[in-house]
């Protein structure tokens, strides 16, 4: 299992100059991913937001070997011909060590949507993400992009030059338990990232329900498939090793998140290092 760091660009952590150190401390402690958040504004007491593709532009130019990507873009208040052209220069600038990682998103926290105008009802939203991502994956291809959908057009533009990874920039989905149609879009990409998990447990009965849907999808059994669990500060990892999880993420609270403890927590190391290194 691969461990990451898991930030949200709020407050002390949302200048990219400081995430980017953060990032080498953690390449440097043994890390093997840095993930942050991807919002435009929080509730309070946050004020300041930081960006997330600027933000993982400087951390790709700041380290070598850690993987790195948003964790989650909500991709239905982002237009996919522009996310193309971002994915595929930070894979290029990192050197192929981008994961991309979508999701619904939610105004719950931040009216982010609602206080910008953004498309409010979930099953839109989700059908948005949907074409979206069929966007993506025909633009990292090279070829020229034919699309004519209910919500997006893209009229033979070709998006070069191509991210580094083939066929594509790998791609995690966001979905909480319990919800079907998340793990059902998962399937159809490399992993499926558990948000609000509350046992090893629940997450092997996510596992196992994974593979049903792989095997029903026609999907190679062998084929390398990520489950990620994002866990608190605290939380032992290892049982989330036995049940299946491939991936666990670090997730520092906003509440009490500080410079100090980031950095602390970094230093220190996983508690897990991956025995193969080699993805």
């Amino acid at each position: 299992m691969r461990s990451g760091i898991f930030l949200p660009l709020f407050d002390p952590v949302a200048d990219p100059a400081v995430v980017a150190r953060l990032a080498a401390e953690a390449e440097e402690a043994g890390w093997d991913g840095f993930f942050v958040w991807d919002h435009i504004r929080w509730r309070e007491p946050v004020a300041a937001v930081g960006d997330a593709q600027i933000t993982l532009a400087a951390v790709a130019a700041a380290t070598d070997r850690i993987r790195l990507g948003p964790m989650v873009t909500p991709l239905a208040r982002r237009r996919p011909v522009k996310v193309a052209r971002e994915t595929a220069a930070l894979d290029l600038l990192s050197g192929g060590r981008l994961t991309f990682g979508v999701g619904l998103g939610s105004d719950e926290f931040g009216r982010e949507y609602s206080m910008t105008g953004e498309e409010l009802d979930d099953r839109r939203r989700a059908r948005m993400l949907d074409e979206a991502l069929e966007i993506l994956t025909a633009a990292w291809s090279g070829e020229p992009v034919h699309h004519h959908g209910e919500h997006y057009t893209v009229d033979g533009i070709r998006f070069l030059p191509r991210p580094v990874q083939r066929p594509r920039v790998p791609v995690w989905v966001a979905g909480l338990p319990g919800r079907l149609r998340p793990m059902q879009r998962a399937v159809r990409y490399d992993g499926f990232v558990l948000v609000n998990l509350q046992s090893a447990d629940q997450l092997a009965g996510i596992v196992d329900r994974l593979g049903e849907l792989r095997r029903q999808a026609g999907h190679d059994g062998t084929a390398q498939y990520d489950v990620v669990a994002a866990l608190e500060l605290g939380v032992d990892p290892a049982p989330y090793l036995e049940a299946g999880a491939t991936w666990w993420l670090l997730e520092f609270g906003w509440k009490e998140m500080s410079l100090d403890l980031v950095r602390g927590v970094i230093r220190d190391g996983p508690a897990i290092r991956a025995a193969d290194e080699t993805r």
